[in-house]
């Protein structure tokens, strides 16, 4: 079966994590959560969706385990701030010069990473 990182490709990749953190830097409700470096944070999330996909193990090789539940911990993510986290994912995928087919697919491996982030 083919992979995700496969079907959408690690251009799409990058447009998908510079549209997601457009928006995430534009939202009241959530750009608060993100304080550090914007550029390291892309860097990361590049890395951590191209192995989520099923690429690489890029995020793997240079941080380890992903281990994001606990990364995410010190940040308070209730219901709003992940149903927020959603809406911004969802503008970026919408953005992608994909199908719509494959956005669906593409979009429906978050709203369950997404409910495992939660913590408040």
């Amino acid at each position: 079966m083919e992979s995700l990182f496969a079907k959408i490709g690690a251009d799409n990749i990058n447009l998908l994590v510079e549209h997601f953190y457009d928006n995430v830097f534009e939202s009241s409700i959530i750009a608060p959560l993100f304080k550090t470096d914007k550029e390291e944070i892309k860097r990361k999330q590049y890395l951590f969706l191209t192995q989520f996909f099923g690429g690489p193990q890029l995020y793997s090789q240079e941080f380890g385990h992903p281990r994001m539940k606990m990364r995410h911990l010190p940040h308070a993510i209730d219901e709003t701030a992940k149903n927020e986290w959603l809406r911004c994912m969802r503008l970026a995928v919408d953005s992608l010069p994909l199908s719509d087919q494959l956005k669906d697919e593409l979009f429906a491996t978050f709203p369950k990473l997404a409910e495992h982030m939660m913590n408040r």
